[in-house]
């Protein structure tokens, strides 16, 4: 069995989810190939080698720099149509899922989004992934035989593979295959020094339950502390307190980190989607009835703009030793 991962770069810097999507392919038993597009994808394809990347096909040239969807489908296309897999990994991040739906398309091959497993039933694989709001776990598997399987994994999920062989496959790439209707005018960079939502190990989130604006700053205080995320519920995203990039649920971003603090978060199913898979959760919410206890895997039922500073206090003096 034959299984691409397609790796995941951004200002020609690996994403570290690259190498869970490395570990999950090891998982398989298969025969591995990695893809990296970029405009100088040499020495990335050499970290991602050095890692377990088995076969690393590097496509480099200027115009994959950045991601463009369309470019992109092109060139994975090309490449599997000359290395024929039997599935394909990538991540279930913004441009993973962009990327993924586009080549499924044009491939008119299945693909399960959204995986939080992937096995072997004999030689066909089953992928574990929530449906219906997150309330059933389905086993999906592919009939179809002729085409490649895409599966789209969660971040978090599996470990990143931390050692293993490879090789580095310099891949040409035809002029024709970059010509795209889509052109990208600027590219801005976050803020310095904010954690990405969906790579964070800690997030701890905002909701309507903190009254306001002025009140984010405490939040995002105690996100600091603990080196992790700030996220947002739909419902002060939508009141314009925080920025759609920092929403998590159904219509923002899906996160599965080892710690998710919820700060006056009802717990509506929109937002309970979107991060129900973390490890630990911790609610606090003055309504002892709110439907985030019912997830959560520790519950503070109180005020907030008390416990939260008293929270953030006691980790300062903890870290601080």
């Amino acid at each position: 069995m034959k299984i691409f991962a397609v790796a995941q770069q951004k200002d020609g810097k690996l994403a570290a989810a690259s190498y869970e999507l490395i570990e999950a392919a090891k998982s398989l038993g298969g025969d591995i190939h990695t893809v990296i597009l970029s405009d100088n994808a040499s020495a990335l394809a050499s970290e991602l080698a050095a890692r377990g990347g088995g076969k690393v096909l590097a496509v480099s040239h200027p115009e994959l720099k950045n991601f463009n969807d369309e470019a992109y489908v092109k060139v994975i296309s090309n490449l599997i149509s000359k290395y024929s897999p039997d599935i394909v990994l990538g991540l279930a991040s913004f441009y993973g899922k962009a990327l993924f739906s586009r080549l499924a398309a044009s491939l008119g091959a299945p693909m399960a989004s959204e995986a939080t497993a992937v096995s072997l039933d004999g030689n066909s694989l089953v992928v574990t992934r929530p449906s219906h709001g997150g309330s059933v776990i389905a086993q999906v598997t592919a009939t179809d035989s002729d085409k490649p399987y895409l599966v789209t994994l969660r971040m978090k999920i599996y470990p990143e593979s931390k050692d293993g062989s490879g090789e580095v496959v310099e891949e040409s790439v035809d002029a024709s295959l970059l010509e795209s209707k889509m052109s990208i005018k600027e590219v801005k960079a976050e803020s310095a020094g904010s954690v990405n939502l969906t790579e964070a190990d800690v997030i701890v989130s905002a909701g309507r339950g903190i009254k306001g604006t002025e009140n984010i700053p405490m939040v995002k205080d105690l996100a600091q502390v603990l080196k992790g995320a700030f996220g947002a519920s739909r419902a002060i995203v939508d009141a314009g307190w925080t920025e759609y990039s920092n929403q998590v649920g159904q219509t923002g971003k899906t996160v599965n980190p080892k710690l998710y603090i919820a700060i006056g978060i009802s717990g509506a199913i929109q937002h309970l989607v979107g991060m129900q898979t973390s490890k630990v959760i911790v609610a606090v919410n003055k309504d002892k009835d709110a439907p985030i206890f019912n997830i959560a895997s520790y519950g503070i039922v109180g005020d907030a703009f008390e416990i939260v500073p008293a929270i953030t206090k006691k980790f300062k003096a903890e870290l601080a030793d």
